[in-house]
């Protein structure tokens, strides 16, 4: 009998709605809180698929498949369990300023703050930064190595040898059905970890590979991006134009500073965009007067943050200790700043950052819907269009390269698959 009440139990519907404040207000550490909140956060999208509720039961199905997400569903269910079903219970950390909603980690911690536990980690992260990589990368390269060290424990991941790393990437590819990207993305991880933190050389790794494919990216034509563009409107239309008139990735969408506009040349700079590259792309002149118009009305949104007494924009480290006022200048803002201020768990600091991705990718989804496109529309596909259409208007491929920031061209020689006229111009048969 106190097997089924316990079975009855797990199968309860778990509701924890305030967890994001309660996990920022909590002793962790903000990198543990990071990783927390993306292990929830992929098990929440895992229910959602799945059209089920939070249950004890899918949380243990879930964490069979996902061990890395076994500490922080232990956290988020343990602590769900106990919420009041009558009320929502705070909203808020105890000790932080009221918030309209709780804060995705959106900075990184101070370096010092964030040096890792093991020795091993700590080698690692010497490496990173010795190297100059992103703070994305640190975080994804830092992950794989947890992952593969819970994968050979007892044994110290030091002492790892390219059988073991092999057979860690087989059963990615195997046991969890990982596509090519995320295998290559994991075996890029752990030679870095073995090679540049350990000094040592792995040598032939033998692993079965992840099925090969390329996906033919997703286009939408002119006359459907009007349609999708008429759908939305203010701030959330001209990010979409923005994005689609200069071929910009989402983050570097979002992360544009006012700086970054060159209006009388028609230019636009992109810094720190994939793999830590900078590059000048286009501005669409017909963007230019919705830009300035843009301008004046975040004028008066910065005075009211300077009243206010609040730390400027984030920036990177070391430019912020170089120049310890620069955030507080207008020039270095968002260009698309949050309606309202957030707390970062990560450096737990109440300042303006820039609009969540998130939010603008809702916007997209439903914009697409209501012009009535069956295409799956992200806003990526708007970078896809951008370069599609340059190269049907005849653009050079290494120009339109250049104006993407690829690396290869072979990465842009992919779009040549979905032009309306592949080729050198050259006509269907059955047309002549």
């Amino acid at each position: 009998m106190a097997d089924l009440i316990a079975s009855d139990s797990d199968r309860a519907a778990v509701s924890f709605p305030q967890w994001k404040a309660l996990l920022a207000a909590s002793h962790l550490s903000p990198h543990q809180q990071i990783s927390f909140q993306r292990e929830i956060l992929a098990f929440l999208r895992h229910c959602k698929l799945r059209h089920a509720p939070v249950t004890i039961v899918l949380a243990r199905h879930y964490v069979a498949d996902h061990e890395s997400a076994r500490l922080a569903l232990r956290w988020f269910v343990g602590r769900g369990r106990w919420q009041p079903a009558s009320s929502p219970g705070p909203t808020t950390p105890p000790t932080a300023v009221p918030l309209q909603h709780a804060a995705r980690p959106t900075e990184p911690p101070r370096a010092a703050a964030d040096l890792g536990g093991p020795e091993w980690e700590r080698e690692l992260i010497v490496a990173l930064r010795r190297k100059g990589l992103l703070w994305r990368t640190e975080q994804i390269y830092r992950e794989w190595a947890a992952r593969f060290a819970r994968f050979i424990a007892p044994r110290c991941v030091r002492t790892a040898e390219a059988a073991e790393v092999g057979a860690f990437l087989s059963s990615l590819a195997v046991e969890h059905r990982a596509s090519q990207s995320t295998q290559k993305q994991a075996l890029n991880a752990l030679v870095f970890l073995v090679q540049e933190a350990f000094q040592r050389q792995l040598g032939e790794i033998p692993f079965q590979r992840a099925e090969a494919g390329r996906k033919v990216p997703t286009v939408l034509t002119k006359a459907e991006l009007g349609r999708v563009f008429v759908h939305l409107s203010g701030t959330n239309r001209l990010m979409a134009e923005l994005a689609y008139g200069a071929g910009l990735r989402l983050m570097e969408l979002l992360r544009l500073r006012v700086h970054h506009l060159d209006l009388a040349r028609a230019r636009l700079q992109v810094y720190d965009g994939k793999g830590a590259k900078h590059r000048m792309t286009v501005l669409p002149a017909v963007l230019v007067p919705a830009l300035e118009a843009h301008l004046e009305r975040l004028k008066p949104l910065h005075a009211r943050d300077r009243t206010a007494g609040l730390p400027g924009v984030w920036l990177p480290e070391g430019l912020a200790t170089k120049y310890t006022r620069a955030g507080e200048r207008f020039e270095w803002q968002w260009l698309f700043p949050s309606r309202e201020t957030s707390i970062d768990p990560a450096t737990r600091v109440q300042r303006r950052h820039h609009v969540s991705d998130s939010a603008f990718q809702q916007a997209i989804l439903r914009a697409t819907f209501a012009a009535g496109i069956t295409k799956r529309v992200t806003p990526h596909v708007l970078r896809h269009s951008f370069a599609t259409h340059l190269l049907e208007g005849g653009a050079d491929i290494r120009t339109v390269q250049e104006l993407l920031g690829h690396e290869s061209v072979e990465t842009t020689q992919i779009y040549t698959h979905v032009m309306q006229k592949p080729g050198l111009g050259v006509r269907s048969p059955l047309d002549g």
